[in-house]
């Protein structure tokens, strides 16, 4: 579903890391760890397409992300990935129910997406009005809407930075269901994360590691019974 061959991604002059290889198949949960700073945020934006490798190849069910067109490209991002960003990416003058609107293709009329959006919203025991502007959410609200977002969305694969920071145990549990879930219906996760609460569920682990002065990288792969 998912596949990274020999990746490697500089920024200015430093090496974030170099001959990565990985792959996530259906009903996976993989997860990245690695110390601040050891590109763990970065990976996860190549592997969604939002930025280029320096090196190697991403694939997608097979197709090549860096090689394709960009409308086919395009395509592609938009009905396989979906991204839960640690900032939420939500736009905060905006209602929650704009927010979500983003999550829709094609021509979808208000009331379905409203009475999508609430289904998803209680869900996630959110239950705030779908007028309210994100502005005046916590923290763990604005999470659980960009979790929504992505609900909404149905993408083959989430990508997760840092999702359960500002959940408290019992939505953190909620948002794992969503994960099993997820999963069991054949997508697959690829998360960055130290939260062990996260970290139990994950069928595999990725660490990046920092291995010499010059921040030259290896990355070493242990697959959790």
């Amino acid at each position: 579903m998912l596949e990274a061959e020999s990746i490697s991604k500089t920024i200015n002059e430093r090496e974030l890391w170099s001959s990565v290889n990985l792959a996530v198949g259906p009903g996976e949960i993989f997860d990245l760890v690695g110390q601040s700073g050891s590109g763990k945020t970065t990976l996860l934006n190549c592997l969604g397409g939002l930025a280029p490798v320096d090196d190697g190849e991403i694939r997608i069910d097979g197709v090549h992300i860096g090689k394709s067109p960009r409308t086919v490209r395009r395509r592609l991002l938009r009905s396989h990935i979906g991204f839960l960003f640690q900032s939420y990416a939500l736009i905060d003058s905006w209602t929650i129910e704009q927010n979500l609107s983003l999550a829709f293709r094609g021509r979808t009329r208000r009331s379905e997406r409203r009475r999508r959006a609430r289904e998803v919203l209680d869900r996630l025991n959110l239950h705030a009005e779908l007028e309210t502007p994100v502005y005046l959410l916590s923290g763990g609200e604005q999470q659980r809407v960009a979790l929504a977002r992505v609900m909404l969305k149905q993408p083959k694969i989430i990508l997760a930075d840092e999702p359960t920071s500002a959940l408290d145990d019992h939505h953190c549990e909620l948002l794992l269901e969503v994960l099993r879930e997820h999963c069991a219906g054949g997508g697959a996760v690829v998360v960055a994360t130290h939260d062990p609460r996260l970290m139990d569920v994950c069928d595999a682990l990725y660490r990046l590691t920092e291995i010499s002065l010059e921040h030259r990288r290896a990355v070493t792969v242990w697959h959790m019974d």
